[in-house]
């Protein structure tokens, strides 16, 4: 494929990064992105996103959050729970992107579409900078227990847990479909 710019080709080569390696990810850089990401497209400007980000040994109220969402009705974890948490404590970095949640559909329509347009811009300017992620919806993030220790408030959302750091491992793109088997036209 040949590209016409740079944004065609972030878009393009851009992968979800699920192996990282060891090394940290400077928090002022994610800032950096963050502060270029926000000029998504948002109704009104109300710039309805708020983070909570998990570095270093914050990241173990992450896990343990997680894990309690995980515990039986003996508070026992699986062996598959266990490792998920050590996983998680291992990725170098986690944002929690939250939303408010508006009663009226169209304000809440607007607003998770602007902080999934914001999530897309602040991924491609990562991976301009050799830093990628994975977006993560698991169920967790539905959990009150899990909502509730990580400081996520009533009336708020969580859209995405991004699990950030520098790629161990560039997975191989997959096919995609054609526009073409996608678009209905209507002209005259």
């Amino acid at each position: 494929m040949t590209f016409r710019n740079e944004v065609e080709q972030a878009i393009v080569t851009r992968r979800t990064i699920k192996r990282f390696k060891d090394e940290a990810v400077d928090l002022e850089e994610i800032i950096e992105l963050l502060e270029v990401a926000k000029w998504a497209p948002n109704h009104k400007l109300t710039e309805p996103w708020r983070f909570i980000a998990f570095e270093g040994s914050g990241k173990d109220r992450f896990v343990e959050a997680f894990w309690k969402t995980e515990r039986d009705a003996k508070g026992e974890l699986s062996e598959l729970s266990k490792r998920k948490g050590e996983y998680y404590r291992n990725i170098p970095l986690h944002l929690v992107v939250v939303m408010p949640e508006d009663p009226r559909q169209r304000t809440w329509d607007e607003d998770y579409g602007a902080v999934s347009a914001m999530i897309q811009n602040f991924q491609l300017a990562a991976w301009a900078r050799g830093i990628g992620m994975v977006w993560r919806t698991n169920n967790y993030i539905y959990d009150p227990v899990f909502r509730e220790a990580i400081g996520v408030q009533r009336g708020e959302k969580i859209v995405a847990t991004l699990m950030i750091g520098y790629a161990e491992h560039i997975p191989e793109p997959k096919e995609r479909t054609s526009i073409r088997e996608k678009l209905t036209v209507v002209s005259d």
